[in-house]
């Protein structure tokens, strides 16, 4: 530190000492830093020693210059609970060394995460439900609420389990091999085709399960507005599936969507019955999305799945019809579609680039009915 030189000392001699008094007193006896000082003086001021330097030499020296002592010991605390506590994860402590700010915020928790990352580890991979989770203090709850800090440390302990497509809080059971809750696929099935209890014409099943009905559609529409796929027609002989935005990518594993259902037989139901004889050719079908970017996007995330799909009510004719009902796209998509035809990539592109306007979007529920209708009717 820059001490007053013996001319600064003389102007100001009640300042200097007030100067290096505070410093003494911060050293806290060498318990803060050691406090190196030197002998400055003249013939006005005589001899005076003054601070030269503060010499931090370990850290608990540094701990207590900061003030965080007792942070550090709540650390190293947490950090000995995961080497070598009732649940230790030796993985769990040097994430804890090298993210300290990060453990402090789990410290109310940590004995219950320790725990839980350790039946994890042991059930990676077994498709048991998290909600049979076994260890001590510890619930599915917990379990949500630090899937982020959980992934990180089974990736180090159960690597070989990890599964990258599944990456993220939503995908967590899927990820390290647990049973995860399977979202329903939502269907109004036209009666001519059976597959269904007499007098059930809609249902919502796990894919698993819809792609078991009894069912061989002529046509099939897919649509993403809950109330559209409860308004719209059935077409004879066909199916209606309610899309659900990027969910329509599970449709790859409905074999009937590519001519692999089976005719109506005498016994209806999740599976052939029998005399069931098998479907006929691959079916119509048809995609009806909003028409805007990410409409686009789910269009072509489908025919990346169900290749023959075909789009209806996405063309420039029905766009520009509406522009009395155009509503504004938020964060719009720009990434190249390479599944889309020609005629629609040229409107995604104009969607893209603003050719009719800034982020526009037409909503499928604002389409006038009676042009539904009419474009639907086309064979």
């Amino acid at each position: 530190m820059r001490a007053p030189t013996p001319r600064e000392i003389g102007a100001a001699l009640g300042e200097v000492r007030a100067w290096r008094d505070a410093l003494v007193r911060g050293s806290r006896d060498g318990a803060a830093y050691a406090l190196i000082e030197r002998e400055v003086g003249g013939r006005v001021i005589g001899r005076l020693a003054v601070p030269d330097r503060a010499v931090v030499a370990d850290y608990a020296q540094w701990w207590r210059l900061l003030g965080v002592g007792a942070e550090v010991a709540r650390v190293e605390e947490l950090v000995e609970v995961a080497r070598s506590g009732p649940h230790a994860q030796p993985v769990v402590a040097e994430w804890a060394v090298a993210r300290p700010l990060a453990a402090l915020a789990l410290a109310d928790e940590w004995p219950q995460l320790l725990a839980a990352v350790g039946w994890l580890a042991r059930e990676a991979g077994s498709g048991r439900y998290l909600r049979e989770v076994a260890a001590p203090g510890v619930d599915t709850k917990l379990i949500e609420r630090h899937t982020g800090v959980l992934a990180t440390w089974l990736e180090a302990l159960v690597p070989e389990k990890g599964d990258g497509r599944y990456a993220g809080s939503r995908g967590f059971a899927r990820r390290f091999g647990f049973a995860d809750v399977e979202p329903l696929l939502r269907l109004r099935v036209c009666p001519t085709l059976g597959g269904l209890p007499a007098g059930v014409s809609e249902v919502a099943l796990p894919v698993a399960q819809a792609a078991a009905l009894a069912v061989a559609p002529v046509e099939v529409l897919v649509v993403e507005n809950l109330v559209t796929f409860l308004s719209v027609p059935v077409p004879v002989g066909g199916v209606v599936v309610w899309g659900h935005g990027f969910d329509a990518g599970r449709l790859r594993r409905v074999p009937w969507l590519f001519g692999g259902g089976y005719a109506a037989g005498p016994g209806p139901g999740l599976a052939p019955g029998p005399g069931a004889a098998p479907g006929p050719a691959v079916p119509r079908v048809r995609y009806w999305g909003d028409l805007d970017t990410h409409g686009f996007a789910i269009l072509h995330l489908l025919r990346t799945q169900v290749p023959h799909v075909e789009s209806v009510l996405m063309d420039e004719a029905t766009l520009l019809a509406h522009r009395d009902r155009w509503v504004s796209e938020g964060r719009p998509t720009r990434a190249d579609l390479s599944a889309l035809t020609a005629a629609e990539r040229a409107l995604y592109e104009d969607l893209v680039e603003g050719i009719h306007g800034a982020s526009i979007r037409l909503e499928q529920e604002r389409i006038a009915w009676p042009w539904v209708l009419a474009a639907l009717a086309q064979r």
